[in-house]
């Protein structure tokens, strides 16, 4: 009986990781066809980043905090902070002793410390903890957001073809995303208790689902104008593998070697630390002229590796 019920944990645990493989290979399949062109391509990239992204962040904070929720839980927001920010310096100490490829760099950094939070690692949460661990899945999400859509996003574009001279104006429109102006807006909206009309909410919440299906298919796109046999294992690749899921991981359990937590609170971390590379790395690539192949071929390469990964953490913290 106990066999059967990690059985169904298992194949819970690795669904929303299935379903991403699923809607890559219809991008890919799609591509295959002919159905993309380069501008098609940015098209979709824009659609996610500027329209849809910003949307499901309106949609999703007002729909799943309050004010109250917001306010208990903003003290545990330090440990994903403290986590990335050390993961950041590891990122930089590695670019220079494996010396990764220079038009890489910024890619390699954002990869190596922001996790898939919300596509992957949500799904993940709620097989293995149930609905009582959502509020820490957010939290963590609300962390890894913010580090993706300022500093994270800001390393993307330094590695873009086109590289300026810095101007503070320029360089904050562009960290001020709009993906994550839509989240400053929605936390706005839940700390003044703002109800937006429904069928405002309905639109955000329609456009928001464009989300997760056009960035798995961009993805589809970029793995089938890479090609899959640029799928390896060299040390840029690598080195990403084991920020993903060795040292994400290990350094959150340190950490709750010095934090007190509840036992839910540091599973879920955990499990959310250890997740793959964010799906929207190589739409934010494409956008900025970056090495959006380079990132498309990571979040495969860490999805693909989550089937075993996951069900290694969910045998070690359950």
């Amino acid at each position: 009986m106990k066999g059967v019920l990690y059985m169904g944990v298992f194949f819970s645990s690795i669904s929303g990781i299935l379903i991403i493989i699923g809607l890559i290979a219809v991008g890919y399949g799609l591509s295959a066809l002919g159905w993309f062109d380069d501008k098609s391509t940015r098209l979709i990239a824009k659609i996610v980043t500027q329209v849809a992204l910003p949307a499901y962040m309106i949609s999703t904070i007002t729909k799943d905090f309050t004010a109250k929720k917001l306010i208990k839980l903003l003290p545990d927001l330090g440990v994903p902070v403290l986590s990335m920010t050390i993961l950041i310096f590891i990122s930089i100490l590695l670019i220079k002793v494996l010396k990764i490829d220079p038009k890489h760099k910024g890619l390699f950094s954002s990869m190596f410390f922001n996790s898939n939070t919300v596509f992957v690692g949500l799904p993940v949460n709620m097989a293995l903890f149930g609905e009582k661990s959502l509020p820490y899945v957010l939290v963590y999400y609300m962390a890894n957001t913010t580090f993706f859509w300022t500093l994270g996003t800001y390393l993307i574009q330094m590695d873009g073809e086109v590289k300026g001279h810095f101007k503070l104006k320029t360089t904050l429109k562009k960290v001020f995303s709009p993906p994550l102006l839509g989240f400053i807006i929605g936390l706005i909206l839940v700390m003044l208790h703002i109800q937006l009309p429904k069928f405002l909410i309905s639109d955000f919440q329609y456009l928001g689902g464009l989300t997760i299906p056009l960035s798995m298919i961009f993805i589809g796109i970029s793995i089938y104008n890479a090609g899959l046999k640029n799928v390896s294992f060299h040390k840029d690749n690598l080195a990403i593998l084991f920020g993903r899921f060795l040292c994400a991981p290990l350094l959150m359990a340190g950490l709750f070697l010095f934090i007190p937590a509840t036992p839910l609170m540091k599973q879920v971390f955990i499990v959310q630390a250890a997740m793959p590379v964010m799906t929207n790395a190589p739409v934010v690539a494409n956008l900025y002229h970056a090495d959006s192949d380079y990132a498309a071929i990571m979040v495969t390469e860490t999805t693909l590796l989550s089937l075993i990964v996951v069900p290694i953490i969910m045998t070690i913290i359950k």
